[in-house]
């Protein structure tokens, strides 16, 4: 049975890492001693190590353990092994080019899918989704492809951002971004807001948080969900 957790972002404004998720996490790695980090999406081109230290910091905090796939010999056996898995954020592109890379695309969704609890935030949730096409990140590598792990039946834009009425950016919008992937594509769209989540449970997703979802479908009006809303298509 799935047991993940998507979240838009790590951080609030004005937060430490991880901090306004902790106490759901603490709950949904209760059973977690240990969790395996996956480092590869490099925020701003930090190292692995140091990545995995920013997310061992904020774990210690409920008492479990981070330690990172990059530290493994044999990352798909490290992920066949993992108690429970987090995924960071960053470059997306950066992300899913070294799963492939080393082999962890089909593993990782099958140990997902078989029910090890996976926190995915920005980059890590992007990745769980159809594939990374609605990413905000710049391509900066190819991976071999764009299709991700496909966990849910949708893709997902983190971060997602409202047009300011009185801007006077002449740039797209996110949202004029997402329709203009409906030009090419029929697969759904969620929009996720700074400190919501969804949270999947088997084919159960629910939306948390405090904020409103934005929903996108070909050929139809983008539409607003509100938190503990099931979503289905």
């Amino acid at each position: 049975m799935k047991n993940i957790l998507l979240a838009s972002t790590s951080t609030l404004f004005n937060g430490d890492y991880l901090d306004y998720l902790l106490p759901v996490l603490k709950t949904h790695f209760k059973n977690c001693k240990t969790i395996l980090f996956i480092p590869y999406a490099r925020p701003g081109g930090i190292s692995y190590d140091a990545y995995t230290k920013k997310a061992s910091d904020a774990f210690k905090i409920i008492d479990i353990e981070i330690k990172g796939l990059h530290e493994f010999k044999h990352p798909v056996e490290a992920i066949k092994n993992a108690e429970g898995m987090f995924t960071g954020g960053g470059n997306t592109f950066v992300l899913l080019n070294e799963l492939y890379k080393n082999n962890c695309v089909d593993i990782l969704k099958n140990v997902i899918s078989d029910g090890t609890p996976y926190l995915g935030t920005s980059a890590g949730s992007n990745i769980c989704g159809q594939n990374i096409k609605t990413t905000n990140d710049m391509p900066i590598v190819y991976p071999p492809s764009f299709n991700a792990l496909q966990l849910v039946p949708f893709n997902i834009n983190p971060h997602y951002l409202d047009p300011e009425v009185n801007s006077k950016h002449m740039g797209e919008t996110r949202e004029t971004r997402i329709n203009e992937f409906h030009t090419q594509n029929n697969l759904p769209v969620i929009g996720l807001r700074e400190g919501s989540w969804l949270e999947v449970k088997n084919e159960t997703i629910l939306l948390k948080g405090n904020l409103e979802a934005r929903i996108f479908e070909k050929d139809q009006k983008p539409y607003e969900i509100k938190p503990d809303t099931l979503i289905t298509f």
